[in-house]
């Protein structure tokens, strides 16, 4: 159920363009390397490496560089992609299993196989591939958003843990109305919702938003809007629905900022609802789109509305939902003396 009709009036108009990321060509892709031979012990016998100096120079006697610089050792053979599950074809992490003819696969899917060997269904058993755990560990690789501009390099166990926390990993798609399931860098994000979900873009600080619903008494989950404001240089979510709380239904408005949490705390934000001689403010900080919306929503941060008090600003019979949200966004400046955020009220 969607409402009815919305009203939104921006005090200042325009959109900037926004540059297209910069494509990566696979030439410049970071390739997975060994730390040392003898890490991996004997069990590296069992995968072809071949020694790689980054020594500038050339040759001397005996293959030794003439430069400065570490040795590492790259896998002359996909090393990686032996560490690929054929059946889910993410990363293996011990325990990684095998059959009795030497095909690997990873913990999650030896169940999801029922125990049958994928690649020659032959049963699967206890059987363990301590060779390719052991040569796992030996392994340094990039993090796999390299391309997005992550500079670091991590022990293969760790990769994986850096990856969940990456500030360079893409941030799902802020839309609230169906389970998008696109993900990308903010720049992108901001030109999908304009054009695939049709949200209204608009400039400015502050907003002011009339909301309009003819059956308040009616509430489903599906009753949302999302307005995207650009100000500081920076794009902001602005999330208004309705919901069931409990055996009440209630209306939420609350803000979102798209980059991530250290980012967010930059900026604070106001909202107000009110008429009839009464009046209620929310204060806060927007929160990052590394939170989902419903996580958010059902953390309550935000102003939240009960529909009695919703249908007393809306005056007259009471049938009918007419609500004005108001607000502002503004920046924390960082006092140098004290460490302390001071509002920026005049950007």
């Amino acid at each position: 159920m969607e409402l009815d009709s919305i009203e939104c009036v921006s005090y200042s108009d325009g959109m900037e363009d926004d540059d297209d990321a910069a494509a990566v060509t696979s030439s410049q892709l970071p390739r997975p390397f060994l730390k040392s031979a003898s890490s991996a012990g004997s069990a590296a016998a069992a995968v072809n490496v071949v020694v790689v100096s980054d020594r500038a120079g050339t040759a001397g006697p005996g293959g030794a560089g003439t430069g400065a610089g570490p040795l590492v050792i790259s896998p002359a053979t996909g090393v990686h992609e032996l560490l690929e599950c054929p059946v889910c074809t993410n990363s293996m992490y011990p325990p990684i299993h095998q059959c009795q003819n030497g095909h690997t696969l990873c913990s999650t899917c030896k169940t999801r196989v029922h125990n049958r060997c994928p690649t020659c269904r032959q049963e699967l058993g206890d059987i363990r591939c301590l060779a390719l755990e052991k040569v796992a560990e030996s392994l340094e690789l990039p993090c796999k958003y390299y391309s997005l501009g992550c500079p670091e390099v991590f022990p293969y166990y760790s990769k994986l843990k850096h990856e969940s926390q990456c500030n360079f990993r893409p941030y799902n798609c802020p839309y609230a109305g169906s389970e998008c399931s696109v993900v990308g860098d903010i720049p992108y994000l901001v030109a999908h919702l304009r054009d695939d979900h049709k949200v209204d873009m608009h400039s400015g600080c502050t907003f002011n938003h009339r909301y309009v619903k003819s059956n308040p008494r009616e509430v489903e989950n599906a009753t949302w809007m999302l307005t995207v404001f650009h100000c500081f240089g920076q794009y902001f979510c602005l999330h208004f629905e309705a919901f069931q709380l409990g055996m009440a239904p209630v209306y939420m408005a609350f803000l979102r900022f798209m980059g991530d949490e250290n980012d967010a705390r930059n900026y604070s934000y106001s909202l107000e609802v009110g008429a009839n001689g009464r009046k209620m403010i929310w204060e806060g900080t927007p929160r990052s789109i590394r939170d989902s919306h419903r996580k958010v929503r059902d953390s309550h941060d935000g102003l939240i509305i009960q529909r009695n008090m919703a249908l007393f600003f809306s005056g007259g019979d009471r049938k009918e939902l007419k609500l004005r949200v108001t607000g502002r966004i503004w920046k924390e400046q960082q006092n140098p003396d004290s460490g302390a955020c001071i509002p920026n009220l005049f950007s």
